[in-house]
């Protein structure tokens, strides 16, 4: 399974400690150092069933400066998955990869669904 995350995000850090509490397993990959490919995201994308606007970071700094609100809606989905590999910060996260599944950020009713745990 792989997490992928941007260490100094305050909720990566809360889904990294939800992780390591209830015991699961997990390779870690650094958002920002080692950015996901457009051809990653179009399988994330198809394997969470979510629109791709859910991959987008919406409250960060970047997306809110290169003022995205207003372009993403005229963007084909290329260019959308594009865009998100050309810079992390523009991905949401944190993200779960476990096989054909995919979490988008950290909602822990919607991880123990996924993990089995009560």
């Amino acid at each position: 399974m792989l997490f992928i995350e941007y260490p100094k995000c305050s909720t990566c850090k809360k889904a990294k400690n939800w992780l390591d509490e209830n015991g699961i397993e997990y390779t870690d990959r650094h958002i920002k150092e080692d950015n996901p490919t457009a051809a990653e995201l179009k399988e994330w994308a198809k394997a969470s069933g979510a629109e791709l606007k859910k991959f987008f970071n919406t409250s960060g700094m970047l997306y809110k400066s290169m003022n995205l609100k207003e372009k993403l809606p005229t963007m084909s989905d290329e260019e959308k998955f594009a865009l998100l590999a050309s810079d992390g910060m523009l991905v949401k996260r944190p993200l779960i990869v476990d096989g054909n599944t995919v979490l988008i950020g950290f909602k822990e009713a919607e991880w123990k669904k996924h993990f089995n745990i009560d």
